[in-house]
């Protein structure tokens, strides 16, 4: 099938010609015709299997269809909810891209950045809105958003916003929106708690589930090396300068950890920025925009900054710290392998993290294989932690007061008497004199 047959209107197939798309992936081959007539959706899919296409081309083409009266400000007609600053951007820009040809304005609003100018196209009118929950309830408490002539409602990367807390306040955007709408609701993966959201929101939805749940895309190459702790660093850099990795995702655990792997990096000569949460929104596209135009070859993130990362032929993903939710990993190796592409996809593994590993190949149903060409393999034996049963005979035999008597013997022996000597004497009151006096005669000494 290609798009011409997805009876989509010559603006959109001419701009999704200058995009280079010919072949709809299989959600967007699916989804299409079901919300180009309007219904609802529940959409389950990897990441990089063209989610945002498949809900954005439908809704430019209905909106493109109504006849806007004269001299009438653009109203929200729809509106899209995603998790974070990176992929509200991302999904932005591909909205603007699809309906170059069309009388459509789309503005994204996200936190981490002034309100001013997002507040100053408000104003103008706009006909498409991409937005973070936060600053989106900002803009509506202070009266800058309407969402009463929204008809068009998505949710994208609905399990990601339930990992971040975001769906309390989802519940409270959707109060503001018409009953009467159209949804869609996107996730990579489907929680049972996301499962229970979308019976409160879609009606009589139609289910697109491309594949199972939790998978991971069949072109991507997956490995694993066993390395201690203290070598992950030493084995990145040995990995790194094997030329056939043309650009690399590092994922590491906390944003401490990012800053500290982009430092060792920077010093063994390689051109490597971080993106995470204590960055600024100026800082993190900066980055972002570098990676995707092959200035940096590596860029090192957390895994709520890359969420809306959509690198074309990204050649790895490197975990360098195993994620301590499994369903995580489906989201970060769905970076590379994308629409199409082959790629690969690192995971680095001391002692501590074997038990991750092991909810990881439970979850995808999938053994990863060894790597074990490693320079650098796990050597260092995990600690034996005691157990309850020597804990048990060492405390009978040493009983907590008798270890404390063992320990101080002599004090208890010798200098304990002479401790209870001298409580003798200091309570008797004419000691005490005898003691202060003791004390001021040493004084004029």
């Amino acid at each position: 099938m290609y798009f011409n047959d997805l009876n989509l209107v010559e603006p959109i197939q001419r701009a999704l010609e200058s995009e280079g798309y010919t072949k709809p992936t299989p959600i967007q081959e699916q989804a299409i015709p079901e919300l180009l007539q309007g219904k609802d959706l529940l959409g389950c899919a990897q990441t990089g299997t063209g989610k945002t296409a498949a809900f954005a081309l439908p809704i430019l083409q209905n909106l493109a269809s109504e006849k806007p009266l004269k001299k009438e400000k653009r109203q929200i007609k729809a509106l899209v909810i995603a998790p974070t600053r990176e992929l509200a951007i991302q999904i932005g820009d591909n909205f603007k891209n699809y309906s170059a040809n069309l009388r459509l304005k789309t503005l994204m609003v996200y936190g981490g950045v002034s309100q001013h100018p997002q507040t100053k196209q408000l104003k103008r009118g706009v006909d498409i809105l991409v937005a973070t929950p936060g600053r989106l309830l900002d803009l509506i408490n202070q009266g800058h958003i309407s969402l009463k002539n929204v008809q068009h409602f998505v949710l994208d990367e609905a399990d990601l916003m339930l990992d971040m807390g975001m769906i309390d306040d989802v519940k409270k955007i959707v109060k503001f929106i018409p009953n009467d709408r159209q949804t869609m609701l996107f996730s990579a993966t489907m929680p049972n708690a996301i499962e229970k959201l979308t019976r409160s929101i879609l009606k009589n939805p139609v289910k697109v589930e491309i594949t199972p749940v939790a998978s991971t895309v069949d072109t991507i190459k997956q490995e694993v090396y066993f390395v201690d702790k203290g070598n992950k660093t030493n084995l990145l850099i040995h990995l790194l300068k094997d030329d056939s990795i043309e650009s690399a995702l590092v994922f590491s655990r906390t944003k401490h950890g990012a800053d500290k792997i982009v430092g060792s990096l920077g010093k063994a000569g390689f051109s490597a920025q971080a993106i995470h949460g204590n960055k600024t929104q100026k800082a993190r596209q900066r980055a972002l925009n570098n990676f995707k135009e092959r200035r940096t070859k590596i860029l090192v993130a957390t895994d709520i900054a890359a969420r809306g990362i959509d690198i074309s032929e990204l050649s790895h993903v490197i975990n360098y710290n195993l994620p301590e939710v499994p369903e995580t990993y489906v989201h970060r190796i769905g970076r590379t392998g994308r629409s199409g592409h082959s790629g690969v996809a690192i995971s680095f593994s001391d002692h501590e993290e074997k038990s991750l590993l092991r909810n990881v190949q439970k979850l995808i149903d999938k053994d990863i294989p060894e790597n074990t060409e490693n320079p650098f393999p796990l050597a260092n034996k995990p600690k034996k932690k005691a157990s309850k049963k020597s804990n048990a005979r060492r405390n009978k035999k040493y009983p907590s007061s008798q270890k404390a008597n063992a320990s101080n013997k002599s004090e208890h022996s010798n200098g304990g008497r002479r401790n209870k000597n001298r409580r003798g004497k200091n309570s008797n009151p004419s000691n005490k004199s005898k003691s202060r006096g003791n004390r001021a005669y040493a004084k004029t000494r």
